[in-house]
């Protein structure tokens, strides 16, 4: 399979903090793969360093045969990667229509994804297109992040903890359309504590304890005792 995105010795920091220790990631095309730890296991700076939002050294990342370690967060986005961000951070102020038309704002490609497909993939947000984010339950929320996100037609999607805080019915609503999302082209990161659930729907994970990869492989070819070790480091 043909590798789509990368990290070479990756390292990340917050000021004098290091959070991320020489982390080796692949994405191949059409995969789906998981980031689990524990908090603070460096998940999220590992999603904001493949985004731009932390930079890092010029060849640290890797994307459709491209440095971009060092480039800006809008560049990347136009590249097609997008962040569906742990905790939703909708624009309140806007419609749910309003939150799906700025993440076409500069997107690379058109195809597949348009408001029509987003509706199709929920059709609760058709619905109360109209309405303000800030009126709907989490899960809703939740959903317009995701759509947000695919409207800029990524060719990685990143979902950062996206089923925190949501009812366990959502959760399985939200999972389900994953291979929906993949068979449209698109490749999917998912970070999640939940381990059972995030190894039921990804093709390979990578698990982190304080920033370092302490596993990887497909779920299949591991035990659950070796994920608990390398989660917990116990």
């Amino acid at each position: 399979m043909t590798t789509l995105l990368a990290t070479h010795a990756l390292d990340a920091f917050y000021g004098d903090f290091q959070a991320l220790f020489g982390v080796d990631f692949e994405l191949a095309q059409g995969e789906a793969v998981a980031v689990v730890g524990a908090n603070g296991a460096g998940k999220s700076t590992l999603l904001k360093s493949l985004v731009g939002l932390l930079r890092n050294r010029h060849d640290a990342i890797h994307f459709l045969d491209h440095d971009i370690g060092d480039r800006p967060a809008p560049e990347i986005v136009r590249m097609g990667l997008a962040l569906v961000p742990e905790g939703r951070q909708l624009f309140a102020s806007l419609s749910v229509e309003e939150n799906l038309l700025v993440g076409a704002y500069g997107a690379a490609r058109r195809e597949p994804w348009a408001l029509d497909t987003v509706y199709e993939l929920f059709p609760v947000l058709r619905e109360r297109r109209r309405g303000n984010v800030a009126d709907m339950s989490g899960g809703q929320q939740q959903m317009v992040a995701i759509g947000r996100a695919l409207m800029s037609n990524p060719r990685v999607l990143l979902c950062d903890e996206i089923s925190l805080g949501l009812a366990p019915v959502i959760v399985e609503d939200i999972y389900r359309l994953i291979p929906r999302i993949r068979a449209g082209g698109t490749s999917v990161v998912i970070v999640e504590q939940d381990v059972a659930r995030a190894l039921r729907t990804v093709d390979r994970f990578y698990c982190l304890q304080e920033g370092r990869v302490t596993l990887a492989g497909r779920p299949a070819d591991v035990s659950f005792d070796d994920v608990r070790k390398a989660y917990f480091g116990a």
